[in-house]
């Protein structure tokens, strides 16, 4: 028996829209991870990039669960001594709710090249507005618990 591998001239690329109102953030970044990856179709292969483009909107509505938005927080560091920047999610969410959802989505993408040419398809908004109207996205009903 074969095994099926894709080459990477013959991956066909897709729109989707998600909608991330009511969504935990942790349950929208994996679901949105593995469309990026490719992982949702059945010509999957590791070594070759088959994922698709993603458009989140509502990112302003994602939820966080249980006391992760007073409790978690978003580091940065700027590689001096001292450097640590912290900012509690409840602020984040508040005021760059879409930096928040390409965090988390780009936590579970590879960290390899793949990784960056998969993080370079997502596009994150904090209302229901893009302009990616041309390309003809489908929406997609992401699976997890909603409020």
């Amino acid at each position: 028996m074969k095994t099926f591998m894709e080459k990477p001239e013959n991956v066909e690329r897709k729109w989707y829209v998600v909608d991330a109102t009511n969504m935990p953030l942790g349950r929208l970044a994996s679901q949105v991870a593995d469309i990026l990856s490719g992982k949702n179709k059945p010509t999957y292969t590791p070594h070759v990039d088959t994922g698709d483009h993603v458009i989140v909107i509502n990112s302003d509505k994602a939820v966080l669960t249980g006391k992760k938005l007073t409790q978690k927080m978003l580091r940065s560091h700027s590689g001096y001594i001292g450097g640590l920047k912290e900012i509690d999610y409840k602020t984040v969410m508040a005021t760059k709710s879409d930096v928040a959802v390409q965090h988390a989505v780009k936590g579970m993408l590879p960290k390899t090249s793949l990784g960056r040419k998969m993080y370079a398809r997502l596009r994150v908004y904090k209302d229901a507005n893009h302009n990616h109207e041309a390309q003809k996205p489908t929406t997609v009903e992401l699976k997890g618990v909603r409020n």
